[in-house]
């Protein structure tokens, strides 16, 4: 049995096996096993596991607790499940393209160098070659359930299964800021995927919607807006890709930058359906920035809610202590049982590239000594040692750079292209 029908029989217990049922315009999903929702609050146990890392170094690692990878993403879907609002029947609708998209910031971006370099195939008046996807993919209850996807593919006159890629946006930026990725993948044979994150694009209504979530998800613990509730888009977004007639099930990867590149690490993760996996600028160790102090960049990338718990607990300063409550409770085990030393390795022996600065310091390569070790092993037990690679670009602090895109772009054709 094939490693991608192992994962298909692994998600249909997990989640329910799905099947499509398609109008003009909109697709319905039938449930085989309908799944009733848990809407109870999740607290995660304390267990041998979750205290591995705290005292664990490189030296003492044939010592550590051994994961079980699929026990590990079963805890984690129970996690995602926790604060759904209530599912729905997966579906599509076709959508309007965005002339105006949505930045969270005081000055929207309008160029990325690292982005435009990404390798095309030299094909005359590319645009006019491309074709356009613009859609509405429903994933759950309530307005955040509305995942907005912008696909582009080549044309053509006979459709063929071709491998896909899921790119995943940066804090306060939207898929149509990807654009310019995929239409690079799509030139070279891709169907390449831009996704809204949570919060973010057209699931944001103002220039704090982000802000505003986080703060709500530490007052209410009703939601999960930091990593987890995108990733469960994405096992939705996996539901609905493989059922597509022009992509091929077996050959869907996933990358993104920053809080892309943490989407994508834990995407992978959650569902094996993620055959080959490259974030960027993205996989740290939480657990390991607590310990060692060096939490303070992570945490003023998303600072108002650390702010507001700061408030709310009567200290006078953002702590350590402060730091992993607020882990706890916005993106509960993201610090301990989920953490990179354990949910990486999990991901083998599907091939996987992580891509940082050496000098990145939301992301401190120092913290990535023990989950790089892990996942090696884990790698090399499965005799895929060649699956798994870690570059840290030198010099390079919290950026993406034109090498980062191009070693993600060569990792995906030379698993998907062979």
């Amino acid at each position: 049995m094939s490693v991608y029908v192992q994962s298909l029989l692994l998600h249909a217990t997990l989640t329910g096996v799905i099947f499509p049922v398609m109008t003009k315009h909109v697709c319905h999903v039938s449930h085989v096993r309908p799944y009733s929702p848990k809407l109870t609050s999740y607290k995660y146990q304390t267990r041998t596991v979750t205290k591995a890392i705290e005292n664990c170094t490189v030296r003492n690692m044939e010592e550590r607790v051994i994961v079980d990878a699929e026990q590990l993403r079963s805890q984690f879907l129970q996690v995602l499940r926790s604060r759904r609002s209530a599912e729905v029947r997966l579906r599509w609708e076709k959508a309007e393209p965005v002339l105006k998209p949505l930045y969270q910031e005081a000055s929207p971006p309008t160029f990325s160098e690292a982005m435009e370099s990404c390798p095309k195939a030299d094909i005359e008046n590319l645009k006019d070659q491309l074709k356009e996807e613009n859609l509405y993919l429903f994933t759950e209850e309530g307005e955040q359930g509305r995942l907005p996807l912008l696909i582009l593919s080549i044309k053509e006159i006979n459709v063929q299964r071709r491998p896909a890629v899921v790119f995943l946006h940066s804090t306060h930026k939207c898929k149509e800021w990807l654009r310019p990725l995929l239409e690079a993948y799509a030139s070279r044979g891709y169907v390449a995927i831009g996704v809204d994150s949570r919060y973010h694009g057209e699931r944001a209504s103002s220039l704090t919607t982000y802000r505003d979530a986080l703060v709500s998800s530490w007052k209410k613990g009703d939601t999960m807006p930091f990593i987890f509730d995108t990733v469960w888009d994405l096992i939705k977004l996996a539901d609905y890709l493989t059922q597509r007639e022009d992509i091929d099930p077996a050959r869907i990867g996933i990358t993104g930058e920053s809080l892309g590149g943490m989407h994508a690490w834990f995407g992978a993760f959650a569902d094996p359906r993620y055959t080959v996996a490259a974030p960027i600028i993205g996989v740290q160790g939480f657990r390991w920035a607590i310990e060692n102090d060096k939490w303070q960049a992570r945490v003023e990338s998303v600072k108002a809610v650390f702010e507001e718990a700061r408030i709310d607990l009567g200290k006078s300063q953002i702590d350590k202590e402060l730091v992993e409550k607020v882990w706890n409770r916005i993106a509960p085990g993201l610090a301990s049982d989920f953490d990179s030393p354990y949910s990486i390795p999990a991901i083998a022996p599907r091939p996987l590239l992580i891509l940082n600065g050496a000098e990145d310091p939301r992301c401190p390569l120092d913290g990535l000594v023990i989950p790089k070790e892990w996942a090696s092993k884990a790698y090399g037990e499965a005799h895929h040692a060649d699956n798994f690679k870690l570059i840290a670009e030198p010099g390079i602090g919290h950026q993406m750079t034109p090498l980062m895109v191009k070693e993600a772009s060569d990792w995906f054709d030379s698993y998907f292209k062979k």
